[in-house]
């Protein structure tokens, strides 16, 4: 077996060679593959460990055992030195070691993180033969970067350290796409909860459009007056129940009194229970205007069994009559004039100048909103108003509304808030 000389670079590397391999000239030292060598060697160790890291390393070491590098650390650490002024420092003490010194502070380093690595020459076919030998010799080389790329060989601690790193990088990643998924699966379901109610808001909202303008006009007891007008027999015995019956119409339905407030609310709830006498205003039997408040609405959504008592009112001409029973007698009414108000018009509550006894019916106007009201007036032809008794409304009471009862607001308006 061909002997072998070790030799010392300038690096203060070991470096085996055989003694048939010529040294180099001086002529090859300066050759470009020379030098590619030459800057392989040296930037093995330009580089220095981390400031940061190596004060940490330098403050888990006991005092005892601190190599003078982790002393000089530990030193900087005690100074009350800023962070950039430490890695100054340490920077500039680390440029003026030697290159073996260096290569102690990257041992340290490995040596702390359980990293070691061994370097031995590549072996060629020409040097086949001092295989065993190189093997036999192994030189200890730490890298502050890597090994040469065709020379490493890991030891078991390297091997062990690879596979743990392998293990915590397949679980940092499980970790991270398992967390993906929760935020994905999260911002899918705010997602389809956020499309679903806008989709319920918008079908509530159709529905109802859909239901004012095509389903509600089929659903309304007739838009067209009966040929066959409601037939009273004026011999049959008055009911207690107070009710309004008008004939042309074909419409009979209850009446409420003793309603007290004149607050819209309180009006929409006694307009569910039938047509409202308004309490600011004369009785039947009484001298002076009593008015009546009907709905004349068509939607499905409104309470109440009387929504569209008052949808046909405007059918009603000069001339025609209606029945108002309270107390056991029959109210009989005949039509003398009609208009269309603003909601404002208050007028329509006032007394007639010219007849003392009569009855107003007033509804929404067109049926179905609240733009205006259609008022109807009557006087009172049987019984003979001259026997009526004075209006029991107090006169000292001088509460005005703000505005005539209207319909109930349709299920489109309840959702806007808008009239």
């Amino acid at each position: 077996m061909p002997q072998q000389d070790e030799h010392n670079n300038h690096y203060g590397l070991p470096i085996k060679r055989d003694r048939r391999i010529e040294p180099l000239s001086s002529s090859d030292e300066a050759s470009p593959a020379a030098d590619v060598i030459r800057q392989k060697i040296a930037s093995l160790y330009k580089q220095e460990p981390s400031a940061k890291e190596e004060q940490v390393l330098a403050e888990t070491v006991p005092a005892p055992q601190r190599s003078k590098h982790q002393q000089y650390m530990h030193e900087l650490s005690e100074s009350g030195k800023s962070l950039a002024e430490i890695q100054a420092a340490w920077h500039q003490y680390y440029q003026e070691l030697s290159d073996t010194e260096k290569h102690e502070v990257w041992d340290e380093f490995y040596r702390q993180h359980g990293k070691q690595f061994i370097y031995q020459p590549a072996i060629t076919k020409d040097s086949s033969d001092n295989s065993r030998d190189s093997e036999n010799t192994p030189t200890d080389y730490s890298s502050p970067e890597t090994t040469p790329r065709d020379t490493p060989i890991s030891s078991s601690g390297q091997e062990a350290t690879k596979s743990s790193s392998i293990k915590e990088i397949k679980k940092s990643l499980l970790e991270k796409i398992a967390g993906n998924n929760q935020k994905h699966q999260a911002n899918v379901k705010s997602m389809v909860f956020g499309l679903s109610v806008g989709f319920s808001i918008l079908l509530v909202g159709a529905f109802g459009f859909f239901n004012e303008r095509f389903i509600a006009p089929f659903i309304t007891p007739s838009t067209v007056v009966s040929s066959t007008p409601l037939i009273i027999d004026d011999s049959a015995a008055v009911g207690e129940e107070p009710k309004i019956i008008i004939p042309k119409i074909n419409l009979e339905v209850p009446v409420v009194y003793g309603e007290q407030s004149i607050a819209e609310t309180d009006v929409q709830q006694a307009l569910e229970q039938g047509v409202l006498h308004y309490p600011i205003t004369p009785e039947p039997g009484e001298i002076g205007n009593s008015v009546f408040f009907g709905h004349s609405s068509n939607n499905i959504f409104n309470r109440g069994n009387y929504k569209f008592a008052f949808v046909l009112l405007n059918q009603l001409e000069e001339g025609d009559t209606f029945m108002l029973e309270k107390d056991g007698i029959r109210y009989v009414y005949r039509i003398f004039d009609k208009e269309v108000v603003p909601p404002t018009d208050f007028s329509v509550l006032d007394p007639h100048p010219d007849k003392d006894s009569i009855a107003t019916l007033i509804t929404c106007d067109p049926p179905g909103t609240s733009i205006n009201r259609l008022a109807i007036y009557a006087e009172q032809i049987s019984p003979d108003p001259i026997d009526n008794s004075e209006s029991s409304v107090d006169p000292r009471d001088t509460t005005t509304p703000t505005e005539l009862p209207s319909d109930a607001p349709t299920l489109w308006q309840r959702i806007t808030g808008r009239d």
